[in-house]
C-alpha cells in the first residue's frame, strides 16, 4: 500500500516570513505617499505625515534607502535572522527621519513586530530577548526625545507599539517552545524505540537459549544413561549437544552484534535499526524445531491448516517464537512425552496452538519470562494470547495474530 501524499501547508504558512515583513512595511510606507504626495492636497492634515514631508531631495533619498534596506532585510530573514531584523529596524527609523516624524507610526512598526516574531520562533531566547529590548529601547528613545523637546501635540503612541512588540515576542516564543517540545518528544520516542528493540532482542535471547539448554539437558541425560550399554546412541546424543551448543553460541554472537550495532546507530535508530535487528527466524523452521525436539525424546506433531502463505516478518517471527517457547516449556516442565502444534492460516489472522498432556505448571526455577514474552509479542501485534491448564489435563498455549489487510486480501484472491 502506497503512503498517502502529505497534505499541503495552508497558504499563510507557505508565504515566507520575509515576504510578510516586506508586504507589511511597504503597505505602511506606500499608503501615506499616495495619500499625501501623489493625490491632490486635501483640507485635512496628518501629524505623522506632513504635506511637504518629502519635498526635499534628501528626504526622498532617505526614504529610498529605507526601501532598499527593507528589501535586503526581508530577503535574508531566513538565513541571517538577527542581521535582517536589524535592517528592518534601521529602515523603519530612517523612514521617520525622511518624513521628519518625532515618533514611529504603529502601522510602520508592524513589520518590525513580524520580524521579531519570526526571530523569537527560530532563535534562542537570549537572542530574541535582546531583539525585543532593542525595539523597546528605540520606542523609549522616541518618547524621551519628545519629552525633552516639549512636544505634547499628540497622544503618545509608544505604549501601544510597545505592547505590540511584547505580543509579537510572546507569540514567537510560544512557537519556539512548541518546536523544542516536539523535538524532545521525537527524541524520547527514538530512545523508547531503542529500548523496545533491545527488549525484543532479550526475549529472542531467552527463547533461543532456553530451548537449546532444554535440548542439551535432555540429550546429556540420555547419553549419561546409555553411555555404557549403548555407546553409539550416547555418541549421537553428545553430537546433538555439541551442535545445539554451537548453534546457540552463534545466535548469541549475532544478537550481541546487533546490540553493538544499535549502539553505533542510536542517533539514526528510528530509520535503520529495526531492519538490522530483525531476527532470522520464522515458521519455516517449525519442522526443524519439531525434528530436533523429537530426537531429544519429546515427540512434536505439527499440523498445518489453511493455505500456507508468506506472512509479514514480525508476524512470522512472533508465531515461531511462541511455538518455540511453548515447546520448550513442554519439554522442561510438562513431563509429557509428546505435544501438538497447530498452525491455522485464516483469512484475517494466524492461529497458533501448542498443547500437551503433561502435568502442566512450572518449576521453582521458572522465572515466567517465557509466558510474559509470548504475551508481549502477541500484544505488540494487537493479537490475543492465552495460556493455562486444560480441563482434561495438560497445558494449552493459544495465540491469535491478526494478518494485515493487504496479506488477507492476497489470501482471499488466491483461495
Amino acid at each position: 500500500m502506497s503512503a498517502s501524499p502529505p497534505l499541503p501547508l495552508p497558504l499563510l504558512k507557505r508565504i515566507p516570513p520575509g515576504l510578510w515583513t516586506a508586504l507589511a512595511w511597504y503597505a505602511a510606507a506606500v499608503e501615506p505617499i499616495v495619500e499625501y504626495v501623489v493625490m491632490p492636497q486635501a483640507p485635512t492634515y496628518s501629524l505623522n505625515y506632513p504635506q511637504d514631508g518629502l519635498d526635499s531631495l534628501g528626504a526622498q533619498a532617505l526614504l529610498a534607502v529605507a526601501f532598499v534596506l527593507i528589501l535586503a532585510g526581508s530577503a535574508v530573514l531566513r538565513r541571517r535572522t538577527s542581521a535582517a531584523y536589524g535592517l528592518v529596524i534601521v529602515a523603519t527609523v530612517i523612514s521617520t527621519v525622511a518624513w521628519r516624524q518625532d515618533e514611529i507610526p504603529p502601522t510602520q512598526f508592524l513589520a518590525v513586530d513580524i520580524a521579531l516574531c519570526y526571530l523569537a520562533a527560530t532563535r534562542p531566547r537570549r537572542s530574541s530577548l535582546t531583539a525585543a529590548a532593542a525595539a523597546l529601547g528605540i520606542l523609549a528613545g522616541y518618547l524621551v526625545l519628545r519629552l525633552i523637546t516639549g512636544d505634547d501635540s499628540s497622544i503618545a503612541q509608544e505604549p501601544l507599539v510597545a505592547l505590540s512588540v511584547v505580543i509579537a515576542w510572546l507569540i514567537g516564543n510560544s512557537s519556539h517552545q512548541a518546536r523544542v517540545h516536539t523535538a524532545e518528544l521525537h527524541a524520547r520516542a527514538a530512545a523508547e524505540a531503542v529500548t523496545a528493540e533491545r527488549l525484543r532482542i532479550a526475549r529472542e535471547m531467552h527463547d533461543t537459549v532456553a530451548h537449546s539448554i532444554g535440548i542439551i539437558a535432555l540429550q546429556a541425560g540420555a547419553a549419561a544413561r546409555v553411555i555404557e550399554t549403548q555407546p553409539a546412541r550416547a555418541r549421537e546424543a553428545m553430537l546433538t549437544v555439541e551442535m545445539a551448543g554451537r548453534e546457540t553460541l552463534s545466535g548469541l554472537r549475532r544478537m550481541l552484534g546487533a546490540l553493538r550495532q544499535a549502539d553505533h546507530d542510536e542517533e539514526r535508530q528510528s530509520a535503520h535499526a529495526p531492519g538490522s535487528l530483525r531476527p532470522a527466524a520464522g515458521l519455516a523452521n517449525v519442522e526443524q524445531l519439531a525434528a530436533t525436539t523429537t530426537a531429544a525424546g519429546v515427540r512434536v506433531e505439527v499440523r498445518w491448516q489453511g493455505r500456507r502463505r508468506p506472512l509479514p516478518a514480525d508476524i512470522d517471527v512472533a508465531a515461531f517464537r511462541i511455538v518455540q517457547e511453548s515447546v520448550t516449556n513442554a519439554v522442561r516442565h510438562s513431563g509429557a512425552d509428546s505435544c501438538q502444534v497447530r498452525l491455522d492460516y485464516r483469512a484475517d489472522e494466524l492461529s497458533v496452538e501448542v498443547s500437551d498432556r503433561g502435568k502442566g505448571g512450572g518449576t521453582s526455577t521458572d522465572t515466567g519470562y517465557g509466558l510474559i514474552g509470548m504475551r508481549e509479542r502477541a500484544a505488540l501485534l494487537h493479537g490475543d494470547f492465552t495460556a493455562g491448564s486444560r480441563p482434561g489435563g495438560g497445558f494449552l498455549v493459544a495465540a491469535r495474530l491478526p494478518v494485515p489487510a493487504e496479506t488477507a486480501a492476497e489470501a482471499k484472491a488466491g483461495a
